[in-house]
């Protein structure tokens, strides 16, 4: 009988279907963190009857034909990439994107990263870092006698020094956009990398050539709709659950034919 390894190709991907939605409900206070979808394909079929036979010697054609598919597969996890909520910190350093961009971060290794968290901080030289000390792009440099920062939402970066009336301008935050943004390789850390399928990325001030703008003192919350996941969940686990029967179904009816005399 096919049912016994249809049904279980249904529980695998209802298991992967539950993988995905536990990492959404983990990452539903991560900052800037977009939820993840599985898409699900069905297999190849084996044709019995192909659609479209001849049936008779007059020319007659079966209308339907006898196909039998074979289960069901995983085609993609993509990302939601859906703009979350703005939350007002009042820190200094803390910066969300209103719109499409990403702030690029310079990893160790020398490659770019780029991430939507912008819960930034001021590392021992005065550059602007994230929360593991890897520099933001382009690379801005608070002066040690700054008493004040300010950001724009052109990513303008100004200092107000000790002694002086007028505010200082240090640098510009860039960011980064690409036409596809889901095709972008997850690495942790709220960082993301470069693909192929994420196309070169294109760098601009915020606030032009499509990209958004830079809001000081906020934070872009995650995607995640609590209600929708916990909905999904109970799917997957009611599909997992008709999946077994079906596999428990076919046990028992081979079950019947093996006591056949």
């Amino acid at each position: 009988m096919k049912a016994l390894s249809i049904a279980a190709t249904g529980m695998l991907a209802q298991q992967l279907n539950v993988d995905v939605i536990s990492n959404n409900i983990a990452n539903m206070n991560t900052t800037a963190y977009k939820q993840q979808r599985p898409e699900f394909q069905d297999l190849i079929y084996q044709n019995l009857q192909r659609v479209g036979a001849t049936s008779s010697d007059t020319g007659t054609l079966v209308p339907s034909g006898i196909q039998i598919g074979v289960g069901v597969k995983t085609a993609s996890v993509y990302r939601i990439t859906n703009q979350g909520e703005l939350l007002a910190t009042d820190n200094v350093l803390d910066l969300a994107i209103m719109g499409n961009g990403y702030f690029g971060v310079q990893l160790p290794s020398g490659d770019t990263a780029y991430t939507r968290a912008g819960t930034f901080q001021l590392s021992p030289t005065g550059e602007i870092v994230t929360a593991e000390g890897f520099v933001v792009d382009p690379g801005i440099v608070v002066p040690a006698d700054a008493v004040d920062i300010s950001i724009n939402k052109n990513g303008d970066v100004e200092v107000k020094i000790a002694g002086q009336i007028a505010p200082q301008i240090v640098g510009q935050i860039e960011l980064v956009s690409f036409a596809n943004p889901a095709g972008l390789e997850a690495v942790g850390g709220n960082m993301l990398l470069e693909s192929p399928s994420s196309g070169a990325p294109t760098s601009g001030t915020p606030g032009t050539n499509g990209l958004g703008t830079v809001q000081h003192g906020f934070l872009e919350t995650s995607n995640v709709n609590a209600v929708a996941q916990i909905a999904s969940l109970i799917a997957a686990q009611r599909a997992y659950e008709m999946n077994s029967k079906v596999i428990q179904t076919a046990d028992e009816m081979m079950s019947t034919v093996n006591q056949l005399r």
